[in-house]
């Protein structure tokens, strides 16, 4: 990215990144079922915020098309096992 995006879009990325596990993390730490499952799905929505940022870096010619591609098969790994974590709980309901 350019350095002048470093602060800005850059650091957008990462702290949306970070919340994934964040999130994760402190819902792992609640007692009910419905709490855990609802950091997971913020969670699932900062994955989403970070495939947005990440879109928006390829189409300002930040971030190149086959690095982007690669990130995206990770999110979707990522959004699976998410999705999958979620439905086990719902089941505990």
């Amino acid at each position: 990215m350019p350095k002048e995006e470093t602060y800005a879009l850059g650091d957008q990325i990462r702290r949306a990144a970070i919340s994934i596990s964040s999130n994760l993390a402190e819902g792992s730490g609640r007692g009910s079922f419905r709490e855990k499952i609802h950091f997971i799905e913020i969670s699932y929505g900062s994955l989403m915020e970070v495939y947005s940022q990440l879109q928006l870096g390829v189409d300002l010619n930040y971030i190149k098309q086959e690095t982007f591609l690669a990130l995206r098969e990770d999110i979707i790994n990522i959004a699976k096992m998410l999705s999958g974590l979620k439905a086990s709980f719902e089941k505990s309901i």
